[in-house]
């Protein structure tokens, strides 16, 4: 019998990249999709024809419970969130209300209307934070640092609480950084790359930066989403970090980025403090053994492939667009 699932966030990197992979498993793909009026589908052009778009709000309840009756679906994953840590500062009583409250609405439908559905939350290394230890499991202590960071443990924390009290299959994934040339251009990464290509093609002579000695653990978004999926597969739902058990920092990302497009990165990089984050978070590095030993999980994509990746992806952008001083 085909399986169904739904997809909160559909249109964003992760939610397209799933999307792909669950129709290549034979699934039927429903995506709830917010009322736009110009939505951006650009992500999931290529299979729009093979999806469902359903309209509905993570802020409003009958909309999420019509979206699930709809769809009844036999996965359920919530991507979608106010996922910018920056404006998290600037907006954190909507981030709460759609990346904290937001998933308690699922949970709470999906509770009502399909049970036995298994539920996948998008939990986030931003949850540690002000780390107590290096690498960061799944026993790590959790000390946030933003508004998203603990709107999001408010998610994590939520979906144990459902998986505990009325027995529901509910897993976190905490995942760890994962890029790709769909990131959101408001993103450190992807506005590195975007940066680059701009530099490269004469659109522009400097880049505009944070906090270089920040370091994440980076992997590859297609990677990660698979990770999602077999966690969804498992007979008794888990909460799993998924990483790569690698650290860089911005400043090394930006470096490689400019090297691929041959260009010294410390020719156009410029520190800028209102980039500065009110409450930084320096260092965050994932431990995935249990994803490894249990979910048989692997990443395969590396930093040094990843970054190549968005770099060129970037300057192809600006290659087809004509626009160039080159």
């Amino acid at each position: 019998m085909t399986k169904s699932a739904l997809i909160t966030g559909i249109t964003g990197q992760d939610g397209s990249y799933l999307a792909e992979l669950l129709l290549e498993k034979g699934y039927k793909v429903y995506g709830l999709i917010r009322r736009l009026s110009t939505p951006n589908l650009s992500r999931i052009e290529q299979i729009l024809d093979k999806i469902d778009l359903i309209e509905g709000d993570l802020t409003d309840q009958s909309s999420i419970n019509n979206a699930l009756k709809e769809s009844m679906p036999d996965e359920v994953y919530n991507l979608a969130a106010q996922s910018f840590v920056a404006t998290s500062w600037n907006q954190p009583v909507l981030t709460g209300d759609v990346t904290g409250l937001g998933a308690v609405r699922i949970l709470e439908g999906e509770r009502q209307v399909c049970p036995d559905a298994h539920f996948y939350q998008a939990s986030s290394s931003e949850m540690f934070g002000k780390v107590n230890e290096t690498p960061q499991n799944e026993n790590t202590r959790f000390y946030p640092r933003s508004p998203y960071g603990f709107a999001k443990l408010y998610a994590h924390w939520a979906c144990i609480n459902y998986r505990e009290s009325y027995g529901m299959h509910a897993s976190n994934g905490i995942l760890f950084n994962h890029e790709s040339p769909r990131r959101g251009i408001e993103f450190v990464t992807r506005k590195i790359t975007n940066g680059v290509a701009r530099i490269y093609y004469g659109l522009g002579n400097e880049l505009r930066l944070g906090n270089l000695n920040a370091k994440r653990d980076w992997g590859y978004a297609g990677d990660y989403v698979k990770a999602m999926w077999l966690m969804m597969q498992q007979e008794e739902p888990d909460d799993y970090v998924v990483a790569t058990g690698e650290t860089h920092s911005v400043g090394e990302f930006a470096e490689l980025a400019f090297r691929v497009a041959g260009l010294d990165w410390k020719e156009y990089v410029v520190v800028d403090a209102k980039f500065l984050r009110p409450a930084e978070v320096n260092l965050l590095l994932g431990d995935a053994s249990r994803a490894r030993r249990v979910l048989g999980w692997e990443p395969e994509v590396t930093f040094e492939q990843l970054v190549t990746m968005m770099v060129k992806a970037d300057l192809m952008i600006y290659e087809e667009k004509g626009n160039v001083a080159k």
